[in-house]
């Protein structure tokens, strides 16, 4: 005789025996019941081959283990990189990631925040689009679940911020790029996306002042997460117009680096050192890629171990303590100087 298939956790509890209170207890928090109770579950839940949804057994709960991870793209391999590091964390802490990704539009970032609403999560981790993020959104979010953000910052935003100190890494190269070659011309998009865009334009001034030389920005026009296409047809521009004032240029981010090496390569302009050599190029971030260019990629390398496990910490504090930080805190890690073949 087939055994009927046990759909929900009143038939499991009418066929196990058991009450759907100690059921409920026990998958909240197994050691919560007695060891005896516990193994006649787990025999039970063997016996009838049952496994309870998740995601409605979270809709009688006050908190979950659920973790939400919200990143803005996961087609970026940096977001890949980092939303990896957070949930693995999130795993190491005995919670639930639940890893959504904004696709590059901050409708979804929106939507993304309201599906966690339905999923009641204990505690949400965000990466946001900053400048393109709804504030007043995120703030309503975080009255009803603490909200931690990483990577770019929307100022009052959620129980606490942690990213890489912007001011610090651009200083840092900066201050290479001015004593190895010519000081460097800025290379940014006119509309940036994230907000680190802006802190590293004025971190590049405040350097260049501090060094003694003229600042050149120069903004490309587009808008989007098309960096490499965009690095690669302005930047060519750029680089076949002779508009750069120095044969240095430090890019807003890798991936415009990256589409700048190739649009270097397309014009028959050499990158590097030594003779031969027309132009210099760097960028920020250390993306997964940067090292495979050619040449490779002179960069400030983010510390995403150290980024995602803060972030996590933090809000696995407030999730332990169940209280909300009396005010909101902010942690910056400095960028750390990769020199390689470009510059």
């Amino acid at each position: 005789m087939v055994q009927k298939k046990i759909r929900n956790m009143e038939e499991f509890a009418a066929v196990s025996g058991l009450s759907r209170p100690t059921l409920s207890k026990y998958f909240n928090d197994p050691d919560s019941v007695r060891r005896s109770t516990r193994e006649r579950i787990e025999l039970a839940l063997k016996q009838y081959d049952y496994r309870p949804n998740v995601y409605a057994v979270n809709q009688n709960r006050r908190k979950t283990k659920n973790i939400g991870v919200v990143v803005p793209n996961l087609s970026d391999p940096f977001f890949s990189e980092i939303g990896r590091e957070v949930e693995q964390a999130c795993i190491a802490a005995g919670y639930r990631p639940i890893l959504l990704s904004s696709h590059g539009t901050p409708a979804q970032e929106r939507d993304n925040l309201e599906l966690l609403r339905s999923l009641k999560p204990a505690g949400v981790l965000l990466a946001p689009f900053g400048r393109m993020s709804d504030p007043a959104d995120v703030a309503r979010f975080n009255t009803q679940v603490p909200v931690v953000l990483f990577d770019a910052n929307i100022e009052g935003a959620g129980e606490a911020f942690v990213g890489t100190d912007n001011f610090q890494s651009i200083d840092l190269i900066v201050e290479y790029l001015c004593r190895s070659g010519e000081p460097p011309c800025f290379f940014e998009m006119k509309t940036p996306t994230n907000p680190n865009a802006n802190k590293r334009r004025q971190a590049y001034l405040e350097s260049m002042e501090r060094h003694g030389f003229t600042p050149h920005i120069f903004q490309a026009e587009g808008d989007g997460w098309n960096f490499e296409e965009i690095g690669s047809t302005e930047g060519g521009r750029l680089i076949s117009e002779n508009a750069f004032r120095t044969n240095t240029v430090l890019c807003s981010n890798d991936r415009l680096a990256i589409g700048m090496l190739s649009a270097a390569y397309r014009l028959g302009r050499k990158v590097g050192h030594g003779e031969g050599c027309a132009l210099r190029i760097a960028g920020h971030d250390d993306h997964p890629f940067s090292r495979f260019t050619c040449p490779s990629l002179t960069t400030i390398a983010q510390d995403y171990s150290a980024i995602a496990n803060r972030a996590a910490s933090i809000l696995f504090r407030i999730l332990d303590t169940d209280e909300r930080p009396a005010r909101r805190e902010e942690t910056l890690f400095d960028g750390h100087l990769v020199m390689r073949d470009s510059a």
